[in-house]
């Protein structure tokens, strides 16, 4: 197992890695402290993993329920938020106890932004189960729930109490939810480290079939990156916002698209591609590297393009992003690969970069 501390003075926390870590759920339970607990899980996951963590508290005496929300992203919303409230008052939750997310990315996001709001903050555990919530979500505190306005617009920043994340439950993903989740890693590549660029070109057949060695070096490798950022930049005032390279465009696919038509990775895949697009009209970097860039994105079985999306709609929403200030967008874009920077663009530039990918 691989263990890695995100540094935030009194709130720091571990990431535990490796074959099995669901059977810890009650001894972090115990460490933690809780005086009761509540398993947030989703139709999908429960049946698969929920006894398992459920086995795992059972052994400790501490009390405990069970709170299972439809499957999709298109119930990331304030009526689930509910049930997942509802169900903490049924239980008892009083300030010591702890809500576990046993799911993806919209569990760890709703009922993580449910601990931070049940009786003004309770703690929680993030046990990611999709291979894009173990490399991103899970890690750094970011919680909330969609509204027809945009993505995430109602959330918190809410650290979780412990992070476990067990590589062997990915072995029951679908083949399209680990492209989705590679491509947050793809992500982490362009982010800084061409050396990790270079890395999942070479294993990036190994990694769509998740072989054992290189998912456990790719999510470590992930993890380690996150916990980093959030040490230096927790709010994403600064260096952290780098990690929403490809999510400007990408939200725009999710709101436009209906929330759950695209998996949240497939129109990140996208967005990253539209980035280097972007990066090129800038001059920043030249069609090779772009080139470069849409074939990892490929080779990971994303789509790099999702045509039809409209210019204006698109351009209206990202102005609605949370990461615009003053309706100005702000795009991650490339200097080259392995190297980001934050900064505004002047629009036709952004429509240029929309119709170059298909945008009409």
């Amino acid at each position: 197992m691989i263990t890695y501390v995100v540094d935030l003075a009194e709130r720091s926390y571990p990431i535990h890695i490796g074959s099995g870590t669901l059977s810890m759920l009650g001894a972090e339970l115990q460490r933690l402290k809780a005086t009761r607990a509540l398993i947030v899980t989703n139709t999908t996951v429960g049946p698969l993993y929920a006894q398992k963590a459920a086995a795992s508290v059972a052994q400790t005496e501490i009390p405990f329920s069970v709170c299972e929300l439809p499957d999709g992203e298109e119930f990331k919303d304030l009526g689930h938020l509910n049930q997942i409230l509802t169900a903490a008052a049924e239980a008892g939750l009083d300030r010591h106890s702890v809500i576990v997310a046993l799911g993806g990315g919209v569990v760890g996001d709703m009922a993580g932004f449910a601990a931070a709001i049940w009786m003004r903050g309770i703690r929680f555990i993030q046990v990611p189960t999709t291979l894009l919530a173990q490399v991103d979500s899970s890690v750094g505190g970011k919680t909330g729930v969609n509204v027809p306005a945009g993505k995430n617009l109602i959330g918190a920043f809410h650290q979780p109490g412990s992070v476990l994340i067990d590589t062997d439950v990915l072995k029951t993903l679908p083949e399209r939810q680990i492209s989705a989740g590679i491509a947050e890693i793809i992500k982490y590549g362009f982010l800084g480290d061409e050396m990790f660029v270079e890395t999942l070109e070479k294993v990036m057949p190994a990694l769509r079939v998740l072989d054992t060695d290189v998912v456990s070096e790719v999510v470590a490798r992930c993890c380690r990156m996150k916990a980093e950022i959030v040490h230096e930049d927790e709010r994403e005032s600064g260096v952290r916002a780098k990690l929403n390279l490809g999510h400007t465009f990408g939200h725009a696919v999710e709101k436009l698209s209906g929330y759950g038509h695209w998996l949240h990775g497939e129109a990140v895949g996208t967005g990253i591609v539209m980035a280097a697009v972007l990066s090129e009209e800038l001059g920043n970097i030249g069609p090779a590297d772009v080139e470069r860039v849409r074939k990892l994105v490929a080779t990971s079985g994303l789509p790099v393009e999702i045509p039809g999306i409209s210019q204006e709609a698109a351009y209206k929403a990202m102005q609605g992003d949370k990461k615009s200030l003053a309706g100005v967008i702000r795009f991650v874009v490339m200097n080259r690969i392995g190297d980001t920077q934050i900064q505004t663009v002047q629009p036709e530039l952004v429509f240029k970069t929309m119709k170059r990918c298909g945008w009409v």
